[in-house]
């Protein structure tokens, strides 16, 4: 079962607003910050090499689109690239991603810019252990190391005696 996620402004039957957290159905669904203001809603998703923002206009769940759009984290700032065919917004910068990509949670300030309006949105991204995506450490290679070249000196062997066999036959 995949898990559904509210989409920035979504509302519910009666207007309400949807942005609380989004249940999942595991504890491995991509790490998001949500966050809104009294002009705009912003939803992001840290996945496929990058941090993926969506934003519209908290009143009307308009999507915003081609605006100037920064991120900043402890010093480090980024801007986004805008896909015009989806509609989000795009940070791709590698150090920015290293450091959202740790485990812990981590204040993000948003600056938005959209036509004569601008906003400050603040977010917190939470990355928790099991949502990390670094190479996993395992015993199996030295194992496996050993087992190539094990069969490499088997091979040769059996090479050399076969090779010596049909001289002296």
């Amino acid at each position: 079962m995949a898990p559904a996620f509210a989409s920035p402004g979504a509302h519910g039957p009666n207007g309400e607003h949807l942005d609380g957290p989004a249940a999942t159905a595991s504890g491995s669904a991509a790490p998001r910050v949500e966050t809104f203001t009294e002009a705009f809603e912003l939803v992001g998703q840290l996945s496929g090499g990058e941090l993926s923002v969506l934003i519209d206009r908290y009143e009307t769940n308009e999507p915003v689109l081609n605006a100037i759009l920064e991120v900043e984290h402890k010093g480090l700032k980024a801007q986004a690239k805008f896909h015009k065919d989806m509609g989000d917004y795009a940070i791709d910068d590698p150090k920015l991603l290293a450091a959202l990509s740790k485990p812990g949670s981590h204040p993000l300030l948003f600056t938005l810019v959209a036509g004569d309006e601008s906003d400050l949105l603040e977010g917190t991204l939470v990355v928790s252990p099991e949502q990390t995506h670094e190479p996993e450490r395992s015993g199996a290679w030295p194992w496996l190391i050993g087992a190539a070249i094990a069969a490499a000196i088997v091979a040769a062997i059996a090479f050399v005696r076969r090779r010596q066999n049909r001289k002296g036959n």
